[in-house]
């Protein structure tokens, strides 16, 4: 595993990972954050335990001008010491900012600095939010929460019996969407952190997940 000081994995040009940490209420689980080093300024997306202890690795990668969180349960933490300023949708801001400082939100899809698109995707919690990067020979889909892995399997995190139909909704929203890397934030202990698919397969694994959404499952 790279050290505080050492060199992240770089799985694919402009993609660095950070190493992961297990999440405290599902051991099984690793999550991890990711820079995006890009000439418009480099982007973490995810918060986790690496964001402080592997602070030198990226202040030496050219630091970050923000960090983008998936949902609120990111915040758990807490803030980047470096003072990278942390983005989340406003539906999530009040339950982010209850354990770290938020310096922006977001309502609508947007898109940053024009390779970078924001993607409101409401289920998990009312704010939980993907991001879609254009590198120029990949298109990454961070789905956080919205979208994990574990045992190869794709699936989703119902919390609220309540925000169903949301999560269905905004799961149709990301069958359309053009990516051929899914990046999530937590992921089973023997599963890799990021997978290449067609547009064929993304759509049947995400099929999947809304067949079983429909039927009652939470996953």
């Amino acid at each position: 595993m790279p050290t505080s000081s050492g060199s992240p994995e770089t799985p694919f040009a402009g993609l660095y990972v950070l190493p992961p940490s297990r999440l405290p209420y599902q051991a099984n689980v690793l999550v991890r954050s990711f820079l995006i080093r890009r000439p418009a300024g480099n982007v973490l997306v995810y918060n986790s335990p690496a964001v402080n202890s592997h602070a030198d690795m990226i202040r030496a990668l050219g630091g970050a001008t923000r960090l983008l969180i998936n949902h609120h349960h990111e915040a758990m933490y807490g803030a980047p010491q470096s003072g990278t300023p942390t983005f989340v949708h406003e539906r999530d801001s009040a339950a982010t900012a209850r354990s770290m400082p938020v310096a922006g939100t977001f309502s609508e899809h947007a898109v940053i600095d024009g390779d970078l698109e924001v993607i409101p995707a409401p289920g998990h919690t009312p704010g939980s939010t993907c991001y879609l990067w254009d590198s120029g020979e990949h298109r990454f889909l961070f789905t956080g929460d919205s979208l994990w892995v574990e045992n190869g399997e794709w699936k989703a995190v119902v919390l609220d019996p309540g925000s169903r139909a949301d999560y269905l909704d905004s799961l149709a929203i990301l069958r359309e969407v053009d990516f051929d890397i899914l990046v999530p934030w937590g992921v089973g202990e023997t599963d890799p952190y990021c997978f290449e698919v067609d547009e064929s397969d993304a759509r049947s694994r995400i099929d999947d997940v809304i067949r079983r959404l429909r039927s009652g499952s939470d996953r």
